[in-house]
């Protein structure tokens, strides 16, 4: 195919320096061949690949968002409101793409999908099919419908760790609903975070162009295979300005096999609170770099207590890929499936020592995007405790795992380590009683025990 392509640049080349020379003809047009060779086009690639990318629409409904003051019955009745939430009718439109035509599984984004009441799926050649969901993972955006119809095209997945800077790619996908549209361009850059704190992501960045509704398309390379599904753009304005984002092949595949055995993701679990370093946890702990994540307490029976990481050990690796900050070292164990072991290198005492860890679980249950509590919470992690092991008291609850710097949760006044006790006066003993009692609270309460004091903290 390289050469191909060389020798077809070089070719016309030559076509165009003889043009030059030629008076212009009555009805100028590209030639087809050159030397009796044809012209590259990406037309093959797509007729192969395009047939397994499907549009997805949804439709659905969202709770209306209303003033703290109509959660009041008093108000409701003086304002004629009814007592039952305010729903909007929704509908939206995406990109998925076939991964199993015998099965009929089809991979998407969560936020496609996210909060639809019906998902209609139209194939290439116009058919139509009601689909259902197979399971969603809000944390990778990862989202897996299946259809139950006959003849479908499936694409086959790339190695996405073999991907490269500078490799060609197409995105083939839904843009701006106009049906399956196609754009090219190369990779721009791999391993990309950042884009949501609350997030696992270890995004493919391209600037092959990423519109509203390729969302869930697909990302192939130059053999046709699913190197990324589409899913996010970086831009002011809502269209594309050359930097879309990709969740890799390898990423999305590890979590379809999970929602397909498990109906969710089972995320691996180290049992660490962390802190970023920063330049002056570096001079306290004689490390010349602002690099890795502090280890401030190992929680019992946890994976990392039976590995032998001790409170004080600076994480600066897992697998062999640096670790710059408390989010990374988050982000790498979170796409890690429980039961995977994962090759820990740690600063102690001024000396590098490389440990191995067999990471614990937690289910769906368990995990919770703060964002999706509240956008005051965002930057903060939640897990449940229970009685005895959250301090000393034997309090339950959600404890704050961690915290981002500067998040809206720490200028909110968290703490890692807290243990939310109450939400807006119910109590909470799990992540999932938490998520319960904020939906839909436009401000929270929480009731929070920080060592052996216990405080109201607001949220808004």
């Amino acid at each position: 195919m390289t050469q191909f392509l060389r020798f077809s640049v070089a070719a016309v080349a030559a076509v165009f320096v003889a043009a030059l020379f030629q008076p212009p003809a009555a009805h100028a047009q590209l030639p087809s061949m050159v030397n009796g060779e044809k012209l590259p086009s990406l037309a093959p690639l797509i007729k192969d690949a395009a047939p397994a990318v499907v549009n997805i629409g949804t439709r659905g409904s969202v709770e209306v968002q209303q003033h703290p003051f109509m959660n009041d019955p008093f108000f409701r009745r003086f304002f004629d409101m009814p007592d039952s939430p305010q729903r909007r009718q929704t509908q939206s439109a995406g990109s998925g793409v076939i991964v199993d035509a015998r099965e009929g599984y089809i991979l998407t984004n969560h936020h496609v999908i996210d909060s639809a009441e019906e998902i209609t799926v139209t194939l290439q050649d116009e058919r139509t099919y009601d689909a259902t969901i197979v399971g969603s993972d809000p944390g990778s955006d990862v989202a897996v419908i299946k259809i139950d119809a006959d003849d479908l095209t499936d694409i086959k997945l790339a190695n996405s760790e073999v991907a490269e800077v500078g490799d060609f790619v197409v995105a083939i996908g839904n843009p701006f609903g106009l049906g399956h549209s196609v754009t090219s361009g190369i990779i721009s850059g791999l391993g990309r975070s950042g884009i949501n704190p609350d997030g696992y992501e270890d995004f493919i960045q391209t600037d092959a162009s990423i519109n509203p509704g390729n969302s869930g398309g697909a990302l192939i390379n130059l053999r046709g295979e699913l190197v990324g599904i589409n899913t996010a753009i970086l831009s002011r304005t809502g269209g594309n300005i050359g930097i879309g984002f990709a969740i890799p092949s390898n990423m999305a595949s590890s979590i379809m096999d999970q929602i397909v055995e498990f109906g969710e993701v089972r995320r691996g679990l180290l049992g660490v609170n962390i802190y970023t370093v920063t330049p002056d946890i570096a001079e306290a702990y004689g490390v010349d770099e602002t690099q890795g994540a502090l280890v401030s307490q190992i929680l019992d029976g946890s994976a990392a207590q039976q590995a032998g990481l001790e409170v004080g050990d600076i994480i600066i690796s897992v697998n062999g890929k640096p670790v710059d900050s408390a989010a990374e070292l988050r982000n790498a164990i979170g796409l890690q499936r429980a039961g995977d072991e994962v090759r820990l290198v740690v600063i102690r005492e001024g000396r590098e020592r490389k440990i191995k860890a067999t990471l614990g679980g937690q289910t769906q249950d368990e995990q919770v995007a703060a964002v999706d509590l509240h956008p005051g919470l965002e930057g903060a992690e939640f897990e449940s405790v229970t009685a005895g092991e959250s301090d000393s008291n034997g309090v339950d609850g959600v404890r704050v795992s961690a915290i981002a710097e500067q998040s809206p949760a720490s200028r909110q006044g968290l703490r890692t380590g807290d243990v939310i006790i109450a939400v807006n006066r119910e109590r909470v003993r799990t992540v999932a009683e938490f998520r319960d009692a904020a939906e839909g609270s436009s401000s929270l309460l929480l009731n929070i025990r920080r060592g052996n004091s216990a405080l109201l903290l607001p949220i808004r």
